[in-house]
């Protein structure tokens, strides 16, 4: 990487991030469980949900090598970047592994807003780099408001907005009880949807009356109950579900103590369980190839970790893809509570409940082929889902695998039960398994 010369006090910009992150309100608007589960699950097909992500963490970064110092870092291009285009950045180590993952913004010709944990990692690099850029750790709000209803709502908030000329990762303006916010044509449910950014100071205000306008049109609040199984359907991978950062290597120490300091704990504490074991934390680690995030990757640039991830792109070891479990096995799961005898391991319904990384081997005629991940129950297709890295060998629809679920006897982790291991019988399915509407023409609607 070209090395620049920053104009700015290192000392100045960590402090500046600490006492912005550290917020008293983290996790924001996220309740357990709001009306029901099943009903939330069903808003964003045939309503509209609304959700807050306003706990992750907002950058702004700006100045003359800003765009340099996001190149280097992430596998994304930033040739020909628009303004208000977002992105779905992702950075990775030496390696080749996925260190963060997020939403980027170009908010200006030389600022940026970078959401979640791809925040932390460009600060860091900042800090500790040599870029004329400044940064700025924000409180703002981030309402999601997602599915076929969705314009209607903003429609009775705004009917001057110009939402329907945006494109998908496009952003445009609307205004909600007098606050100028920036709509980007984002999300995880596979529908039309918007994220909300907007001064944190008005979040309240904002998040009632998009209830109060949604009510008319269904509008369920999204519970973390039930969060995950938008992203499951969309086959949209995530941080602790389905991979741990790749930051437990000797080269990240800094970068790990520079996150006790600035960041949550979860960020640096990845709880693992499941029949899938390996000799060091690495095992738990994935590539962008693997997770279906090869089509970032343009030849226009370098950066962390591209002569690994371009050696991967040749030669792929696993792609994604979903499983649809086989009811009959899943019930037995279930049934087994109910009879003498060992128990096989619970599972949470729609999905598990702690924050960890539940992997599990999925084998072809007794051999591994793959590790399945972010199991959950989808009541649109009443269907036990995960999804799955797996050999590209056996990733056709259609081919059966066996999924054995659960560590058995005297488990590592001190949440999980005693338990017999049971083998689910498994098909492979395409990823994402929902239709993907969010790429939607708007503009006669």
């Amino acid at each position: 990487m070209d090395n620049h010369s920053p104009d700015r006090e290192p000392s100045s910009v960590a402090a500046a991030m600490r006492a912005a992150n550290r917020r008293e309100d983290y996790g924001g608007r996220r309740g357990f469980e709001y009306t029901h589960w099943i009903k939330e699950q069903m808003s964003w097909k045939e309503s509209c949900y609304l959700g807050d992500w306003s706990f992750l963490a907002n950058l702004k970064l700006e100045g003359p090598e800003a765009i340099d110092l996001l190149a280097d870092l992430s596998i994304n291009s930033m040739e020909n970047y628009e303004m208000g285009q977002g992105k779905h950045v992702v950075q990775c180590n030496e390696n080749g592994d996925v260190l963060a993952e997020g939403v980027l913004v170009r908010s200006g010709e030389e600022e940026f807003i970078v959401h979640g944990v791809p925040a932390y990692w460009t600060a860091y690099n900042l800090e500790n780099g040599d870029y004329d850029a400044t940064m700025e750790y924000r409180d703002t709000f981030n309402i999601g408001l997602q599915g076929p209803n969705t314009l209607k709502v903003l429609d009775d908030l705004d009917g001057d907005h110009d939402l329907r000329s945006v494109d998908f990762m496009r952003s445009g303006w609307l205004t909600i009880e007098g606050v100028e916010i920036r709509a980007v044509r984002f999300g995880m449910s596979g529908e039309l949807g918007f994220e909300l950014h907007g001064p944190g100071e008005h979040k309240e205000d904002v998040w009632e009356a998009i209830r109060e306008a949604g009510a008319e049109y269904g509008l369920q609040r999204l519970s973390v109950k039930t969060s995950s199984i938008n992203q499951l359907e969309s086959g949209i991978p995530s941080r602790v579900r389905d991979y741990v950062s790749a930051i437990f290597t000797d080269e990240l120490e800094g970068y790990r103590e520079y996150l006790k300091e600035t960041a949550t704990r979860d960020l640096i504490t990845h709880p693992v369980e499941g029949s899938f074991d390996a000799d060091d934390i690495s095992g738990w680690y994935r590539n962008p190839v693997e997770l279906g995030w090869g089509r970032y990757i343009k030849d226009d640039h370098d950066f962390v970790g591209r002569e690994a991830i371009e050696a991967e792109m040749e030669d792929p070891e696993r792609t994604l893809v979903t499983l649809r479990w086989k009811p009959e096995d899943v019930g037995e799961v279930y049934m087994s509570l109910f009879a003498d005898g060992d128990t096989f391991k619970y599972m949470d319904m729609p999905h598990q409940q702690k924050r960890a990384m539940v992997a599990d081997r999925v084998l072809k005629d007794g051999e591994d082929v793959g590790v399945a991940t972010m199991r959950g129950y989808s009541y649109y297709f009443r269907e036990m889902l995960s999804l799955c890295t797996i050999d590209p060998e056996y990733s056709e629809p259609g081919t059966e695998v066996t999924v054995l679920w659960g560590e058995g006897k005297n488990p590592k982790s001190p949440t999980v039960e005693d338990h017999a291991q049971k083998e689910i019988t498994a098909t492979v399915a395409p990823t994402p398994y929902k239709e993907d509407h969010r790429k939607t023409d708007l503009s006669n609607s």
